[in-house]
């Protein structure tokens, strides 16, 4: 079977498997009891931050354990913001940070603070510029994912954390999807980080606080990790997390250029395979294992079925995949396609007969896909004036894309066409598909229901 999802979560690597299953034996105790069991305790959790602090690049006494990346990210942005309550409530983020981040900027603007995003361009990447624009004198924290967890895109942090530290803004970066790739470069200020990404086991996060750097946890607190997270620490988990961080850091260097090579060749021949793909992400600079596409007309819910009955596991960021029905925020940040959206993301140690095979199977995939939304209920087509209308309310994507492909050729050069659409994907997605047919995009207006969006025939 291939897997092919562990930006979400990576397979359990043999080294955490064994680590763990030693801890259990040796690590169940309180490791602040003086007695045997609880000194046993306390040198493995010892161990097991001073081998993570040097996969981050901090000090030991700079790195606590959480309960999972989430937590890393809601406690260190709350705790670097209440520290730094006298400066100001300002927070910076990009828009396509990811969700715990968000999250927390939510709940800042909620208590009355400030939040700015800074824009990314069409291959998901800030420009360090950008933050420098941003930055006021009452901004508190900012932060900077390293690598995006839907399209891959490694974000220019040590550029950014020197902007920042020019203006004396502390910056936390999210590392949970580069860590176990190596360091992150430059001067951050705060790093977080989830396990469960690089192949350790769920349920532990790091947060790593830079000596210097204000920090003011908050809620209520004890002894443990610093005060900054309360509870008894899972131990067994701990030390696996630790393990299978140094192990894959071993072996990084060999692992991403190999599976560098097979995203390459799933990046190249996706377009050629299957047509009118739009293949998303910077080319380059990017996660070893990551590639995301997008296929027009096609849904996304339906192809990871047609994908998953052939024993492939992968993701997608497409409208119809999610309960709210709208694109991944990251996609929609970027301005690219998002109907039927894959997120191929291999795990160590994936076999290139499995990539092949992914190859050979997903033109089929996709084509009855296709054909299964292809003779949807006609869209009732009219003439207003010199404007063809199309009405797709009630229709979710792709449809209204799918109406607007087949109506196009029917108006002259220059002519106009009016989709009438109540889905936000639409937003989206009809743009995307104008730039990829080379057609011209006129903007959108109010309709008397839903949004009526124009396109004006340009090929």
């Amino acid at each position: 079977m291939g897997y092919f999802d562990a930006a979400s979560a990576a397979p359990l690597h043999p080294i955490a498997r064994q680590a763990l299953l030693a801890a259990l034996d040796e690590g169940w105790a309180d490791p602040a009891r003086l007695y045997r069991e609880g000194r046993r305790a306390r040198v493995l959790l010892d161990a097991a931050r001073e081998a993570a602090a040097e996969a981050v690049g901090c000090r030991p006494d700079e790195l606590i354990f959480t309960s999972s990346g989430t937590r890393a990210v809601h406690t260190g942005i709350a705790g670097a913001l209440a520290g730094r309550r006298r400066i100001g409530r300002h927070l910076i983020v990009s828009a396509v940070e990811h969700s715990s981040v968000l999250h927390s900027a939510e709940l800042l603007e909620a208590a009355g603070g400030s939040v700015t995003q800074v824009a990314v361009d069409r291959a998901g990447s800030v420009d360090p510029a950008a933050y420098r624009d941003a930055l006021r004198k009452d901004t508190a924290l900012a932060c900077l994912q390293s690598a995006n967890h839907e399209v891959g895109t490694e974000q220019p942090v040590a550029a950014v954390a020197e902007v920042c530290r020019e203006a004396g803004v502390p910056l936390l970066v999210d590392a949970a999807q580069s860590l176990g790739w190596g360091p992150v470069d430059g001067g951050w200020s705060l790093l977080t980080a989830s396990a469960h990404k690089w192949g350790g086991p769920p349920g532990v996060g790091l947060l790593a606080v830079r000596k210097g750097v204000r920090f003011a946890p908050q809620g209520p607190s004890d002894e443990r990790e610093s005060g900054r997270a309360p509870g008894f620490e899972n131990i067994p988990a701990i030390v696996a997390a630790a393990a299978s961080l140094r192990a894959v850091r071993a072996e990084a260097a060999e692992e991403a250029a190999r599976l560098r090579e097979l995203t390459d060749r799933i990046r190249a021949r996706v377009p050629r395979l299957v047509p009118d793909v739009e293949v998303v992400g910077h080319p380059v600079r990017r996660l070893p294992g990551v590639v995301t596409f997008s296929c027009l007309y096609a849904d996304g819910e339906a192809l990871l079925h047609e994908l998953d009955r052939e024993d492939f596991s992968v993701s997608s960021g497409s409208s119809c995949t999610s309960s709210t029905l709208t694109p991944s925020h990251v996609l929609r940040a970027m301005g690219v396609l998002s109907e039927g959206n894959v997120r191929v993301s291999l795990p160590l140690g994936a076999a290139e007969e499995d990539v092949e095979r992914f190859l050979a199977v997903l033109p089929g995939a996709v084509s009855a896909v296709r054909e299964k939304l292809g003779a949807p209920v006609a869209s009732e087509v009219v003439r207003e004036e010199d404007v063809l209308v199309v009405d797709s309310l009630g229709k979710r994507c792709p449809i209204p894309v799918i109406e607007l492909a087949k109506v196009i050729g029917d108006v002259p050069m220059g002519g106009l066409v009016r989709v009438l659409s109540d889905d936000e994907a639409a937003r989206l997605d009809i743009p995307a598909w104008c730039e990829m047919r080379n057609q011209e995009y006129v903007g959108e207006e109010q309709a008397e229901k839903g949004t009526a969006f124009l396109i004006r025939r340009a090929s």
